[in-house]
């Protein structure tokens, strides 16, 4: 428990240190900033000192308080420069956990207006929400056994199956590539005509599939096809496994079953809804292309970004927006949702029982990147996706005893737990926001994020008496 206090410590002087950015590049509004990183180092000040000469090794048992805990604490922290704005506790806390979780909901309004500090503080949250995303699902899910993501254990016997010999090569290697990528993205803004101000927030919210932007019609506002078209770029290369580019800069095979699919399933909705546009709407049909295509694939990666409000596109149009909602980016990158890993073992499990249906006596066996797929992978996969349902059922059903209609709370149960950003319907859309609805709801909404982001089992391993008997 120590080690875990220790580590808290860590994380919060990290983000207290972060606290400084915005009050140097604001110094106009740079005391919200000042103070909250004073309180914050003396928290973490404490929990260093009192955790002194402690190891910082952790077992399996104690991953699940660290990660569970972590998500929980540092979104509080962050909430509080948020109150300085004229936030109440209740939005401060729903923007921060929105941020830090990269989901994109938001309740704030006037962006346009708003002062630099705090439209930095926005981005940076999402750009630190999304590498510790990364981190979390290629180095400590995997060990927890976690909807499957065994698969993609760090840690194997055989050497050669690792793509870095240790973890924290592993993770040292994707702050690279995140930054890398962060740049390239800000720079290509800043060519298609943003200010330097715009290019740099929105690549940190592009690349961590985060959606902030710094102004209240979103892409919509630099009404741009090449700003769209390099939006969707970067988008993609978020939802893409951050495995595969380390994989790919040491020289390994471009293959990957997860990149594939996934390229696949956008391409089919992307024609889909693209001539639905043309022939249905009566859009140009290189703009319907553009539309779609970056909405699309902003949904599909979950980072939210809106360049036109699909909702006007007409039913046929919400409905496959609905659905994409749910689908999510790859396995290891900083997407929510399902995931494309656990739709193709899902597909595979099912293709394999009814193998067994029609020859009950047979052997059969399903592959996954050239490798047997065990029970063990598949009976998570199945729990995972079980406990999303049920997770999504049971938020709605919340929402719904809160007031809201079916449309919002099932959207926005949906955005919440796959950490979309927006909803379906003329509240929670695209052109709207979630400040309107009322507090309890925004609370049930956090938790949702959170929950969605800690892949369910994660934070619900906690509530059980079982855990805590030491």
């Amino acid at each position: 428990m120590q080690a875990v206090l220790g580590i808290f410590g860590f994380f919060l002087a990290g983000l207290a240190t972060i606290m400084l950015v915005p009050a140097i590049a604001d110094p106009s509004h740079a005391v919200p900033f000042l103070e909250t990183a004073w309180l914050t180092f003396f928290v973490a000040g404490t929990l260093y000192f009192a955790t002194r000469g402690q190891s910082f090794d952790i077992a399996p048992r104690q991953a699940y308080l660290l990660t569970s805990g972590a998500w929980i604490l540092l979104p509080l922290f962050a909430a509080i420069p948020f109150t300085s704005y004229g936030m109440s506790l209740t939005d401060a806390v729903f923007e921060s956990v929105s941020g830090i979780t990269t989901t994109g909901s938001t309740v704030l309004s006037g962006l346009d207006r708003a002062p630099h500090s705090l439209l930095i503080w926005r981005a940076l949250l999402q750009w630190i929400g999304g590498i510790g995303i990364i981190v979390t699902s290629i180095a400590i899910l995997p060990l927890l056994n976690v909807g499957g993501m065994q698969l993609f254990r760090t840690e194997s016997s055989d050497r050669s199956e690792k793509e870095l010999p240790r973890a924290t090569m592993l993770a040292g290697a994707t702050l690279w590539v995140y930054l890398g990528l962060s740049i390239a993205c800000a720079f290509s803004y800043l060519a298609a005509g943003m200010t330097g101000f715009d290019a740099v927030t929105h690549a940190m919210t592009t690349v961590s599939s985060g959606g902030y932007s710094t102004h209240d019609a979103s892409l919509g506002f630099f009404n741009s096809d090449t700003i769209d078209w390099i939006a969707t770029i970067f988008m993609l290369s978020g939802g893409i496994p951050f495995v595969f580019y380390i994989r790919v800069l040491r020289g390994k095979s471009l293959r990957s079953v997860q990149v594939e699919t996934l390229l696949i399933l956008l391409t089919l909705a992307i024609i889909l809804l693209t001539f639905w546009l043309v022939h249905k709407a009566d859009f140009a049909p290189f703009h319907a292309f553009t539309l779609v295509t970056v909405s699309v694939v902003s949904i599909v990666t979950t980072t939210g970004f809106a360049a036109s409000d699909y909702t006007t596109w007409g039913s046929f149009a919400v409905v496959i927006f609905l659905a994409l909602t749910f689908m999510g980016g790859c396995t290891g990158s900083t997407a929510g949702g399902l995931k494309t890993m656990r739709i193709i073992v899902a597909l595979k499990t099912i293709r394999l029982e009814i193998h067994k249906l029609i020859y009950p006596h047979g052997v059969f066996s399903e592959t996954y990147e050239n490798k047997k797929l065990s029970p063990d992978v598949m009976r998570s996969v199945g729990i995972f996706i079980f406990v999303f349902m049920a997770s999504l059922i049971g938020l709605t059903l919340i929402l719904e005893i809160l007031g809201l209609d079916f449309e919002t709370s099932l959207s926005g149960a949906a955005t919440a737990i796959c950490n979309v950003g927006p909803g379906i319907g003329d509240i929670i859309g695209p052109a709207g926001n979630f400040s309107s609805l009322p507090s309890a709801a925004k609370w049930a909404l956090s938790l949702g994020m959170i929950l969605g982001r800690l892949e369910f089992l994660t934070l619900f391993v906690m509530f059980s008496p079982t855990y805590w008997r030491w």
